[in-house]
């Protein structure tokens, strides 16, 4: 796989704007470790090996354990998740696959259940900035670097 294009190279003010969502994302009220387990399950369901890639590691960083890292596509089946987690992943995936399912009742109460009106819509926030951040790297195609260090160990 080769890249199309460096959306970073062909639309800077572009990418300024949305650094600066992702800024006020990472400053909301949803913890750290919540928000890179949501980008990392949007990222899952979107196929974005790039975004998979950063916030996998981001989590390692911030202290998340392999075990959570594994299971997450699998999060339904685990008692490794907080209900509070399980709302975010539920809603999560709502956001995220809102032309096939859209966004049910049930997951909104369980969001509501756990999170005040602000935080529901930050963690809002923080789904569609990662949504829109897979379906540029997706669509562009974002080399990762483990592809990138690949390809030069291949060319060697």
């Amino acid at each position: 796989m080769s890249e199309r294009l460096s959306f970073y190279g062909a639309a800077p003010e572009a990418v300024k704007a949305m650094l600066a969502v992702s800024q006020y994302v990472g400053q909301s009220s949803i913890e750290h470790s919540l928000a890179e387990l949501v980008k990392i399950r949007a990222s899952q369901i979107n196929g974005c090996a790039n975004c998979l890639h950063m916030h996998t590691e981001d989590a390692r960083k911030a202290g998340e354990s392999e075990e959570r890292i594994y299971l997450l596509s699998a999060w339904r089946e685990s008692q490794l998740y907080t209900p509070r987690e399980k709302a975010a992943l539920a809603w999560t995936e709502a956001l995220t696959l809102l032309p096939q399912n859209g966004a049910s009742d049930a997951d909104y109460a369980l969001l509501a259940e756990h999170f005040s009106p602000r935080e529901q819509v930050d963690l809002s926030l923080a789904i569609a900035v990662i949504n829109s951040w897979n379906r540029l790297a997706v669509g562009f195609r974002t080399v990762h670097p483990n592809d990138v260090r690949g390809s030069a160990r291949a060319a060697a």
